[in-house]
């Protein structure tokens, strides 16, 4: 009696968990929705894109999110940032709910095309200008919008991209290998419908290292449970941090094949980062993020302090900050990064 007992207990304090998780996540929601924040979809080309736009309070900001993740990565900065501009924070392809052919091309050329039409046909039209962020693989994005479209791009903020580092044969020595490798392996064994599960089959040192001890069966259980309440819902997830939070929502609905792109080195076939940074010609502010090294060498964060000025260096008009904290800038100090952003696409004429 008493085991079964303890059982239940168990089981409603866990019950009691997810529901209290489920519950935040919307509250988040309708908050966005208070602020005129709200999810929506549109065909554009091949791709149907999902994505939140906010009020029409300013001149047209595309946000676009890390590797991983999903629009949802800047529910903590969108209505501050909502009050000064037209926000679109968009799941670009491979992400999120956003919706692609089968025989979709995982390359930068690609994804940017898509997204630059996206801003015609969705955004402002083929008349203006508009100012765009991104983080991480978003701000690989956002200097293809630059670099090759200059005629829709006013200013950039550019947050802490893997610029260099990402390039293939370098990114064999950055920790970001481990999840390309992870998105290779999982697509090359036919192991991609639930890419999330697959991610936490195998990521036991991941999970001991953000969840604690016995961290992968813990996050495992919580995932199945997670699901059986909460079908074809996006798993939430409170983690060791905000990052991790979102990251495990974001593997819920990650396309592999745009891990696995990095891995070979396909997506970024034809976009040399040397040369298109040189070819920006809009004003652009880099920052770079917390980073250091493992004792075999391998990179720890997006850039190095060397890339980071050899980027700054390349870039015609550039701007330079450094954030003491983790490489998603906008979930880590999201103060910091709204107050960052207005001030600086405010300075732009």
């Amino acid at each position: 009696m008493n085991r079964l007992k303890k059982i239940f207990i168990t089981f409603c304090i866990f019950f009691n968990f997810v529901f209290t998780l489920s519950a935040s996540a919307s509250k988040q929601i309708k908050a966005l929705n208070k602020n005129g924040i709200f999810e929506k979809q549109a065909s554009v080309g091949n791709v149907i894109f999902n994505y939140a736009e906010g009020p029409d309070n300013g001149p047209v900001l595309l946000m676009l999110h890390a590797q991983l993740l999903d629009w949802y990565t800047y529910h903590l900065v969108l209505p501050e940032l909502s009050k000064n501009f037209h926000v679109f924070a968009v799941d670009y392809p491979g992400h999120g709910k956003t919706v692609l052919p089968t025989d979709y091309e995982m390359t930068a050329n690609q994804i940017g095309s898509d997204l630059a039409l996206f801003i015609e046909e969705v955004c402002v039209g083929k008349e203006q200008k508009i100012f765009v962020t991104g983080n991480s693989s978003g701000g690989l994005l956002a200097i293809w919008l630059c670099s090759h479209r200059p005629d829709l791009i006013a200013g950039a903020v550019l947050e802490d991209p893997p610029l260099f580092s990402s390039e293939y044969p370098v990114v064999q020595k950055t920790v970001a290998n481990k999840a390309f490798t992870m998105s290779y392996n999982a697509v090359e064994n036919n192991q991609t419908e639930d890419f999330l599960m697959y991610w936490v089959d195998n990521g036991k040192q991941f999970f001991e290292t953000y969840a604690g001890k016995n961290g992968q069966k813990k996050v495992k259980s919580y995932v199945k449970l997670y699901r059986f309440f909460h079908p074809n819902k996006p798993v939430d997830f409170s983690g060791k941090g905000p990052s991790v939070q979102e990251m495990l929502r974001g593997l819920d609905m990650y396309n592999p094949a745009f891990g696995r792109a990095f891995y070979t080195g396909d997506w970024n076939k034809d976009f040399s980062h040397e040369e298109y940074l040189q070819k920006i010609q809009c004003p652009v502010l880099l920052i770079q993020a917390d980073f250091d090294y493992l004792e075999d060498g391998t990179l720890n964060g997006a850039m190095s302090k060397e890339m980071a000025e050899k980027a700054c260096q390349l870039i015609p008009d550039c701007q330079y900050i450094k954030f003491d904290c983790g490489h998603v800038t906008n979930l880590e100090a999201p103060e910091l990064f709204s107050k960052t952003v207005i001030d600086f696409f405010g300075g732009i004429k």
